[in-house]
């Protein structure tokens, strides 16, 4: 590979074919459910040609192959030589798998591996007419002879230099004998020869490099070009000759027409043909009849005029992609540390803000409380824009789903629908990454355990087809996440049962359960309702971990299931983890800072009035029973042996679906605070999250209730 090559280039094509990439796995999985839809086939077939393109100027010989075989399987499709099916689909997912797995490859410098050799062989199969034998398998040798070469074989840049200057020499050559066509094109050729963007020098490498290896065979280069010139044909109808869309087409025509204009052959036998086959010489010249690009000109052959009104007739069509083309140049690639120390400078900026605002308060001065207020105003809009820039869709997370939901139900052999909502729903990239495994191991246990077999659901009188719903919106400052199905969901009755047999709850306490309490047990280490373990579930590992670290993005999760009717699953977390409201209480002379998202309610409470259940002390708000915890105990020293007051500031915090009240001295007042690492030696202190500094100055520790709890409850 010419890792050698201007690392800005590499980057681009980085930039471009990962996003190309992304999309293709989603498209591939759509097609499968709607295989008659010409778009999107022409989609992924440009996605598959404009990857191999890049590949090709980076020298990338195994990844141009595996493109250029799936290309050409499309390209059948498209032209409906062949239907889609599950079989063909898994062929073509390994192959992208195989085409992501090289280009990793390629953003760490390493050594590209090359698809299987097998594995090409049977996209190459699938690239022939469906049902066609011997006269397929007759004409197609010749042609996997010479492309493999055509693609594999780019040429370096010295070649493309005097291959160029070879152009040119018998452009000027053939000035005089073409004095009629040099006139029509004259304009054009003043648009600069050499200077050709990305797509149009990629058009030009196709042409140039790939028409040569069928010089003598004119039926061979008539299935060569079309392979390489259909990639800006937009084949709604099923590939026809003049369905290149204007765009494409007039980028083509302004490159080759200006470069290599020469009616006549000059001194090369022939490369400097090969730009003039989509020009009007085609006219005279009888093996370029059946090229595809001069089927649009066939009626204005007799003039070499012709090709220029042509070119402005695809002009005007052709703008509004040309407006798309600077908002590249209106964005700048920002290395995400950049961001993340712009994100900590914005969190001082907060702490000094809410200083200023409490010495504001006690201020009487107006000058300094319209300066303060000012402050907090830029503060905030500083704080959102900055928040801004780290934000991210988290269709960068629903992407892979399609793809997981269709393999997994091939494997469980079932049938499974995905639905997806919101994807357009933004939320802070180290969100959008850490969310990722948690969301697969849900999206993967609704199509495992809640989604029943398809003869099952018919006896139940569901359609065959079942549906998982994955949805995104935001709700004030975070985001509520829904991963739904309408399976067969959960029996409490089973989930108390197991939970018995796993020694989780004795059988009193298991009967006392609520049903929403049943349903959490899912997410209790080691619980499985599973009873034969698979590779895909049974060993009650994944949910657990999915409770895990949705706490560590101070995130909840709750769950609704019906039996019969199916189970709903939701996630909340905050929009951002670097900077968060808190609600600042005081534990003797000492400050703590409570998550809000955990904070349901507040409440003055006569501490007299409390009961005893089970050994624990509890209270009684609206008919609802609380356990009531005196969190100072645990978190101040000498604080056990003092007297507790007769009455008291009650926070009821939740986790999920349990609620219990912390007894707290003081309630200071609700702020955003920036959550600051602990130090080494207070690193995994139990119920701590960080620190972070009040608006007096002083350094309050932010409580993890879950973990709070989970050690000293």
């Amino acid at each position: 590979m010419a890792f050698d090559a201007d690392e800005e280039i590499l980057q681009d094509f980085l930039v471009e074919a990962g996003e190309i990439l992304e999309k293709l796995s989603e498209q591939l999985v759509d097609l499968e459910q709607h295989p008659d839809d010409s778009d999107l086939l022409n989609a992924i077939f440009r996605g598959f040609h404009t990857v191999k393109g890049g590949a090709g100027f980076l020298q990338l010989e195994a990844l141009v192959n595996c493109c250029h075989s799936a290309e050409n399987v499309f390209d059948i499709l498209r032209n409906h030589k062949r239907k889609v099916d599950s079989e063909l689909m898994d062929v073509v997912l390994e192959a992208l798998d195989n085409v992501n797995a090289m280009f990793e490859q390629v953003r760490n410098h390493e050594e590209l591996t090359p698809a299987p050799d097998e594995l090409i062989a049977r996209l190459d199969a699938l690239a022939q007419p469906e049902g066609e034998g011997a006269p397929a398998a007759a004409t197609q040798p010749e042609q996997e002879e010479s492309e493999p070469a055509e693609d594999g074989g780019d040429i370096t840049d010295d070649e493309f230099e005097q291959l160029l200057d070879a152009l040119q020499d018998e452009k000027s050559e053939d000035q005089t004998p073409a004095s009629d066509s040099g006139a029509a094109s004259g304009g054009q050729e003043g648009s600069g020869d050499d200077e050709i963007t990305d797509d149009e020098f990629e058009a030009l490498l196709d042409q140039l490099h790939g028409k040569g290896q069928f010089a003598g065979a004119p039926a061979g280069e008539e299935e060569a070009v079309s392979k390489e010139e259909k990639p800006a044909a937009k084949a709604e109808g099923g590939g026809g000759d003049d369905l290149i869309t204007d765009d494409e087409f007039e980028k083509l025509l302004d490159d080759l027409h200006g470069k290599g204009g020469s009616p006549t052959a000059g001194g090369e036998p022939s490369a400097p043909k090969e730009p003039s086959a989509p020009k009007e010489p085609s006219a005279q010249k009888e093996p370029s009849a059946p090229k595809k690009p001069s089927a649009p000109k066939e009626p204005t052959k007799p003039k070499s005029e012709a090709p220029k009104p042509e070119a402005k007739g695809a002009a005007a069509p052709a703008m509004p992609a040309r407006e798309n083309a600077p908002a590249a140049e209106t964005t700048v690639r920002v290395d995400t540390k950049r961001l993340d120390d712009i994100m900590n400078m914005v969190g001082e900026l907060v702490l000094v803000r809410n200083r200023l605002q409490r010495l504001g308060a006690d201020s009487e001065d107006e000058h300094m409380h319209k300066a303060v207020s000012n402050l907090d105003v830029v503060t905030t809009d500083l704080q959102s824009a900055v928040m801004q820039t780290r934000m991210q869709p988290i269709k960068k997370v629903f992407g892979r789903f399609p793809r997981v939901v269709r393999d997994l139900a091939r494997n469980l052999k079932k049938e499974v629908n995905l639905v997806m909502h919101g994807e357009d729903t933004d939320l802070d990239k180290n969100l959008v990454e850490a969310l990722s495994d948690p969301l697969v191991h849900l999206v993967r246990n609704s199509v495992d355990h809640g989604i029943e077999a398809p003869e099952v659901r018919e006896k139940a009188g569901k359609p065959r087809q079942g549906t998982v719903t994955l949805s995104a919106e935001q709700e004030g400052d975070h985001i509520l996440l829904f991963i739904e199905d309408d399976g067969a969901g959960m029996d409490p009755e089973v989930l108390r049962r197991k939970a018995v047999e796993k020694g989780i709850y004795d059988q009193d306490a298991a009967d006392r359960l609520t049903n929403s309490e049943c349903f959490n047990l899912i997410f209790a280490a080691g619980f499985s309702t599973k009873d034969q373990i698979s590779d895909v579930s049974g060993r009650g590992v994944g949910m657990d971990v999915v409770k895990t670290k949705i706490g560590q993005l101070n995130g909840q999760l709750s769950i609704e299931s019906e039996l019969g009717k199916g189970s709903r699953i939701v996630i909340k977390v905050p929009l951002t983890l670097a900077i968060m409201p808190t609600l600042m209480i005081m534990l003797g002379d000492q400050s703590f800072a409570l998550p809000l998202v955990n904070v349901v309610e507040i409440f003055h409470l006569d501490l007299t009035k409390t009961n005893i259940v089970d050994g624990r002390e509890c209270i009684v708000v609206r008919e609802k029973v609380f356990p009531l915890f005196h969190i100072k105990r645990w978190l101040v020293r000498n604080s056990a042996s003092q007297e507790v007051p007769e009455n008291a500031h009650v926070v009821i915090v939740a986790m999920g679906t349990k609620q219990v009240g912390f007894v707290v001295d003081q309630l200071v007042g609700q702020e955003e605070v920036v959550i600051k690492p602990l130090g080494r030696a207070l690193q995994g202190t139990p119920g701590m999250a960080g620190a972070t500094i009040t608006g007096d100055g002083r350094i309050a520790l932010i409580i993890d209730v879950p973990s709070l709890l989970q050690h000293y409850g």
